[in-house]
């Protein structure tokens, strides 16, 4: 069973490694006043098609082209990678984001990737014949999510709280990272006891009958955008017309997918699946629904910053002051932020 420890460490080698990033520079970025780069490396996800694959393919990206380097399976180690140079741009809940900027990390939020609806959310699961019915029921069990110190993380934390529990009786629950497309499977076989499932992973694992939800950040806290993708500011500033691009791109993408029925969006996503050869399952993408962006085009408002600077702040993960909401991200990249733009 994967280690249940924070990712502190890991957030703080990050950190150590973005003086020397600074200093050599990263990747392929032109020097300051040359060329602009227009391949941008990046991570995705087994099974799935991320926002900015699908800009690609609708050819949204203009003459900016991904390159990709291998799968992540959590937000954090993502846009690590992206403010250590690894890669150029990486997606992560917001909340993460926060932290990372707090340790001085020089990245910057650009566009909204994905959220929470009536159609596309993140729900904590047992099995039918679990006695899990509310937040005190957790004491002592093991609840299964695709990373530590993230989106599942802070809401169940947040649902927690608002239960009533202390914060001893919270540390008490434990919590178990798995890989997205294990964690089903080690809610049915007893490895845990609540299993948290998001977007297609979580329809098909309801699919297949025999669990139950106990709750969703639907339920929690309404419609909102989760996760950002970021860049680093270094590369913002000598590849400004590229983040554009991308930004942009990847506002289309949503708006597009949020507009066409959704058999024409999951043949799409099953197409991209085939021509990209990866040798992977594709049968996820048929439960797709929305991408649960809240804002139109990806634009990104204070709120959705806010929630999680508030929750990390009380519960002492931030030091100092709280940063303010529109210091970490920037909707200027984004033609949706301007009225009739995006078109």
């Amino acid at each position: 069973m994967p280690s249940t420890r924070s990712p502190r460490r890991a957030l703080a080698a990050t950190v150590a490694l973005l003086a020397l990033t600074a200093a050599t520079g990263c990747g392929a970025d032109a020097a300051a006043g040359g060329p602009q780069t227009t391949t941008l490396r990046y991570q995705g996800s087994v099974g799935q098609v991320t926002l900015p694959e699908l800009a690609a393919d609708l050819g949204y990206l203009g003459d900016v082209k991904l390159d990709w380097i291998g799968n992540v399976t959590g937000g954090p180690a993502d846009i690590q990678a992206t403010a250590t140079g690894q890669s150029d741009f990486g997606g992560a809940f917001n909340g993460a984001i926060v932290k990372l900027q707090a340790a001085n990390a020089p990245i910057t939020a650009v566009v909204s990737y994905y959220g929470s609806d009536a159609q596309t959310f993140q729900g904590y699961y047992v099995l039918d014949g679990s006695p899990i019915r509310g937040p005190r029921d957790l004491i002592g069990k093991r609840v299964g999510m695709n990373t530590l110190g993230a989106h599942a993380e802070a809401v169940l934390r947040t649902w927690l709280a608002r239960g009533g529990l202390t914060a001893d009786e919270i540390g008490r629950v434990e919590l178990v990272a798995l890989p997205p497309v294990n964690t089903e499977q080690s809610l049915r076989a007893k490895q845990i006891d609540v299993a948290v499932l998001g977007g297609v992973i979580r329809d098909k694992a309801v699919a297949g009958g025999g669990i139950r939800t106990v709750f969703t950040d639907y339920e929690l806290l309404g419609a909102f955008s989760a996760g950002s993708y970021v860049f680093r500011d270094d590369f913002i500033a000598r590849n400004p017309d590229t983040v554009r691009a991308f930004v942009t791109g990847v506002g289309k993408a949503i708006e597009w997918a949020r507009t066409q029925p959704r058999e024409t969006v999951v043949a799409r996503l099953r197409a991209v699946i085939a021509k990209r050869g990866r040798n992977e399952d594709a049968t996820l993408v048929d439960y797709w629904k929305s991408s649960g962006v809240a804002e139109k085009g990806g634009v990104i408002t204070d709120r959705e910053f806010a929630t999680w600077i508030d929750w990390l702040a009380d519960a002492g993960e931030l030091k100092g002051a709280r940063p303010k909401p529109a210091d970490l991200y920037t909707n200027r990249f984004n033609a949706f932020a301007t009225p009739g733009g995006g078109a």
